[in-house]
């Protein structure tokens, strides 16, 4: 999956935590001097000092930054002025910035930095914070003040946002056990600790799992088809592990390449098995205990809250607002794309017999190798092709310089910030007027500390105080193939799609211009906040923007135009399989969180029926997605991994204004900026979306971008 969402942390919301651990508050109180947590840092545009942050300062730092909390939470109840919007809300939501800043720093770093050290402090930490969380949430007479707040203001008297503010701060406290007796609430806090435990550790299970396989081949006739630049990658992997030959791995742009062009049928499925079955083998990164758990913990907070399932619990505040919503999308999509995607694995099949035999059986490992292989016939091209015009370092400037072109906005690095790793970017980002907008770091290569996949995050949330717009800090993380020896990194064209679909969620916290910090850039609804990066990767195959990067990274040959239209008539190639591929995952999501009883079968089996509408290759029984499923299972995707395509829904029906009025129009990238990605969640997104649009999106716009509906 493309993107990850991994906010900073608020407390309030209570899903932290992991597995329990005997805690000593009195050992952890060691000097404050030299950890950078406890100052104010004077770094460029007080960025985290990554270069000065130890192992040793996050522990201290964690019970400062609560107990700073504590006493910023303690200043509000004990106010004797009447409670107010100002002296409560707004109080609540600026309180716990050492938390946060500790927080941000440490949690993302667990995914895009981490260490065995750090995952066992995570262990340590997460009961405590998980504690603190509930301390907060549950806490009687700030919950008072709040919704004395919330029932006594004219809300006439708020502007918009602020009514937005109030009315999520009341929700995260009622949504998190407030309204509960004190016999709930102790059980609440029970379900909470036990489900951030179980998630943690379900997320390390996948990347320890992930990291502990390797397939070394020392044949060189085993890698027949295998092209040049993966080869030199896998070559290099060998060599740093010690091995002879090549040596492949689970993440992507290593398994990818294998699977897509190797002709030796067994190594791929050697591979595929190896991928598919991370976290279902009989070892101890086996996760199936670990979903049982997640599912009937989460639904019985659900029902704790007075909801009947997890689905209905999370849909509340959604786009979608409910189930029976959600499931009519789906079944609308299914309905519309699965006689397409059916025609697309009978082409496919066709072309594996023509190679074959005919009475070969496609199987899931020979799907990217023989779809590939029918690209190349129908349209003659591959990824290969393409590659030497995507050099990252010219991708990098094109991405950038769509911004400039769309927004007016610039992009210079910045040696000065500290940066985590040698492989990060670090970028000042100034405004069309030169004025300061935000830091962007860039973190584009895999690592053993870095968890798959590729997402956007936050260091620092824009807000407004004392008059003063504080601007925020962002990172966009991917896992992109490698320079090596002879050759410079050399995207596909997935990853420069990738790369385009997280800096689209990088510009919505860049633009973020609203006053509280809960309240800017990404932090709206998970069914809204994909519109954003998905609309950045229609310019793609657009030849007015490949031809300000797409160079040869040998010749300096611009992309051949016959090349471009070539990519333009492939860009819906397979369209309808892929859709029926993500609606799999959606149907699943919603298996797993619209149960309303808790769940005691078997994992593989119930996956097996819950998506089994979607499934056009033949199953293979000892695989699962479920066990590995970080978006639903340890991410923020619970009952929501149907926001990919109600958000593909959205950017069709957004992007189809550029098509016809320029994919440069100012007026429309204007108001994309002023209506969507500058209000973040103050106003509500069908509001924002009917702003810059001037109608509800449909399904329409997407099935024509896809060729389902011909023109």
């Amino acid at each position: 999956m493309k993107y990850n969402k991994t906010n900073h942390i608020k407390l309030a919301l209570g899903v932290l935590a992991v597995v329990g651990a005997t805690f000593n508050l009195t050992s952890c109180m060691d000097k404050k001097k030299d950890n950078p947590f406890f100052s104010e840092y004077t770094t460029p545009h007080e960025t985290a000092p990554f270069d000065e942050i130890k192992m040793e300062h996050y522990e201290p730092a964690f019970l400062e930054g609560i107990k700073q909390h504590q006493a910023e939470v303690d200043a509000i109840i004990n106010n004797r002025e009447e409670p107010t919007f100002e002296n409560t809300i707004v109080a609540l939501d600026f309180a716990g910035d050492m938390l946060d800043r500790v927080s941000t720093v440490f949690f993302n770093l667990n995914s895009a930095e981490t260490s065995d050290e750090m995952q066992a402090l995570a262990q340590k930490l997460s009961p405590v914070l998980t504690e603190h969380s509930n301390n907060v949430s549950l806490n009687e007479k700030l919950f008072a003040r709040v919704k004395a707040v919330y029932e006594n203001t004219d809300k006439k008297t708020l502007t918009t946002e602020q009514q937005r503010l109030l009315q999520k701060t009341y929700d995260s406290f009622a949504r998190n056990g407030a309204n509960l007796s004190e016999a709930d609430k102790a059980k609440y806090r029970e379900l909470t600790t036990e489900l951030s435990k179980t998630t943690l550790a379900f997320s390390q299970n996948m990347l320890k799992a992930t990291n502990s396989y390797a397939l070394n081949v020392t044949d060189a006739a085993r890698l027949k088809g295998m092209p040049e630049s993966a080869l030199e990658a896998a070559a290099q992997t060998a060599q740093e592990k010690g091995q002879e030959g090549w040596t492949f791995t689970l993440h992507a742009p290593s398994y990818s390449p294998l699977m897509m062009y190797c002709e030796d049928r067994d190594l791929r499925r050697e591979l595929y098995m190896a991928y598919n079955t991370q976290n279902v083998q009989d070892n101890e990164y086996n996760n199936e205990e670990n979903v049982k758990k997640i599912a009937n913990l989460r639904l019985a907070i659900a029902q704790l809250l007075g909801y009947n399932s997890h689905a209905d619990y999370v849909l509340e505040n959604r786009m979608a607002e409910n189930a029976a919503n959600v499931n009519q999308l789906l079944d609308q999509l299914l309905t519309a794309y699965l006689p397409a995607a059916k025609e697309e694995v009978k082409a496919v099949q066709e072309m594996a017999a023509r190679t074959e035999g005919k009475n070969f059986e496609l199987m899931p490992w020979d799907w990217s190798f023989y779809s590939e292989k029918l690209r190349n016939e129908k349209y003659s091209l591959n990824d290969e092709m393409v590659r030497p015009y995507f050099k990252l370092e010219n991708v990098t400037k094109g991405v950038f310089g769509l911004a400039t072109r769309l927004y007016g906005i610039t992009f210079e690095e910045n040696k000065d910030i500290p940066v985590f790793h040698p492989d990060v970017k670090a970028y000042d980002v100034c405004d069309k007027d030169g004025s300061y907008l935000a830091v962007i770091y860039t973190d584009f290569f895999p690592r053993a500390g870095k968890r798959s996949g590729a997402w956007m995050t936050n260091y620092k949330e824009q807000y407004v105080k004392d008059a003063v717009d504080s601007r925020p800090h962002v990172s966009i993380t991917m896992n992109f193939t490698k320079p090596t020896e002879s050759k410079p990194a050399l995207l596909t064209q997935d990853e420069v799609e990738t790369f385009l679909h997280e800096f689209g969620h990088a510009l919505h916290g860049i633009f973020a211009a609203t006053n509280y910090p809960s309240m800017g850039g990404t932090n709206v609804y998970r069914d809204f906040v994909e519109l954003p990066s998905q609309i950045m990767e229609n310019f793609l195959p657009k030849k007015e923007f490949l031809a300000t990067f797409a160079f040869h990274y040998e010749t300096g040959e611009l992309i051949p135009d016959e090349l471009i239209e070539r990519i333009v008539r492939a860009q819906n190639y397979n369209a309808a399989y892929l859709c029926i591929r993500q609606l799999s995952f959606g149907l699943l999501d919603m298996a797993w969180y619209s149960r309303t009883t808790p769940f005691e079968g078997d994992v593989l089996a119930y996956e097996q029926e819950a998506w089994a509408p979607t499934q056009l290759l033949p199953v293979v029984a000892e695989t699962n997605m479920t066990t590995r499923f970080g978006h639903i299972m340890s991410g923020g995707y619970s009952a929501g991994y149907y926001s990919y395509k109600w958000s593909e829904m959205l950017d069709a029906d957004a992007f189809s204004l550029f098509d016809k009025l320029g994919i440069y129009n100012q007026a429309v990238a204007n108001s994309f900026r002023k209506n969507i990605l500058e209000k973040g969640s103050s106003e509500h997104p069908k509001v924002l979306y009917r702003r810059f649009r001037g109608q509800d999106a449909t399904i329409d716009a997407m099935m024509k971008r896809d060729g389902i509906i011909k023109e």
